[in-house]
């Protein structure tokens, strides 16, 4: 195994064992509100805490970028580990037993390493690049969907930016005309690991943030998948809108979003 994977799954583990534990126990959950229709947990500065941890042990000098924490500067700034300790924190709060840790890294802007793990299934997403995606040590390969017919996609509400409601509502409505069903499960990460493994043909997303999808764009894209933004190109990267699937599936997508994406969404 990759000594990086084998730190950043470590790390996925303990948080994630953290996580299970406290959602048993609901009372020790003490939630607040960071910003607009967004929450963070003790939960989540725990669980983030435990990773910076374990891999400061193992590469005190690598930089870290953390949602709660933010950039942490080591002195080698070419090797970056970004980490979501708990995606889904909505539902977590919720007690709906659907959220994931995530943890990338990335070597000169590459992103090399990518762990999601659900802790409530005991389901363990794994990426090297060029050596595929795992889920358990079992290797994934995304849909064979030709087309849109009979698709599932995945997709998640832009609840932080509902300047975009509108273009947002148009695009699951054309989509919607021509797939099968929609998933919306709250968390990204896991979105992207369920397009990997076949679970759902197809994604997309308005503004995420790059801890939110840098693991499961790269376990995406080890079992076959396309990752790009709304017009094909890789902004995805800085922008946050992403779509994901296989070539066919996000082709179909691309095509079918093209007329509705305002100025803003083709950036």
């Amino acid at each position: 195994m990759h000594p990086m994977l084998t730190i950043a799954v470590r790390a996925a583990r303990k948080a994630g064992n953290l996580i299970a534990k406290n959602y048993e126990t609901p009372d020790a959950v003490e939630a607040s509100q960071k910003g607009s229709n967004d929450f963070v947990t003790n939960v989540d500065k725990e669980a983030e805490r435990l990773i910076i941890e374990i891999i400061r042990k193992s590469y005190p000098q690598h930089t870290i970028v953390a949602e709660e924490s933010g950039e942490l500067a080591g002195t080698e700034q070419d090797v970056q580990w970004v980490i979501d300790p708990l995606d889904g924190t909505s539902n977590f709060i919720k007690r709906l037993p659907h959220f994931s840790v995530s943890i990338a890294v990335r070597v000169k802007g590459r992103t090399e390493v990518a762990v999601v793990y659900d802790p409530m299934r005991n389901e363990l997403f794994t990426a090297v690049r060029g050596q595929g995606a795992q889920l358990n040590g079992y290797r994934l390969r995304g849909s064979n969907a030709r087309d849109l017919d009979g698709t599932i996609l995945a997709t998640g509400f832009p609840f932080k930016l509902k300047q975009h409601a509108t273009p947002y509502i148009n695009i699951v409505a054309k989509l919607f005309t021509q797939c099968a069903d929609f998933r919306r499960t709250g968390s990204a990460a896991l979105d992207l690991a369920y397009v990997a493994a076949g679970r759902v043909d197809g994604f997309f997303e308005i503004g995420l943030k790059p801890w939110d999808f840098a693991a499961g764009e790269l376990i995406a894209r080890e079992s076959g998948s396309l990752v790009c933004d709304f017009t094909g190109g890789h902004n995805h990267l800085t922008s946050g809108n992403i779509v994901a699937g296989n070539p066919r599936v996000v082709k179909a997508m691309l095509a079918t979003m093209r007329d509705e994406l305002s100025e803003a969404l083709k950036r």
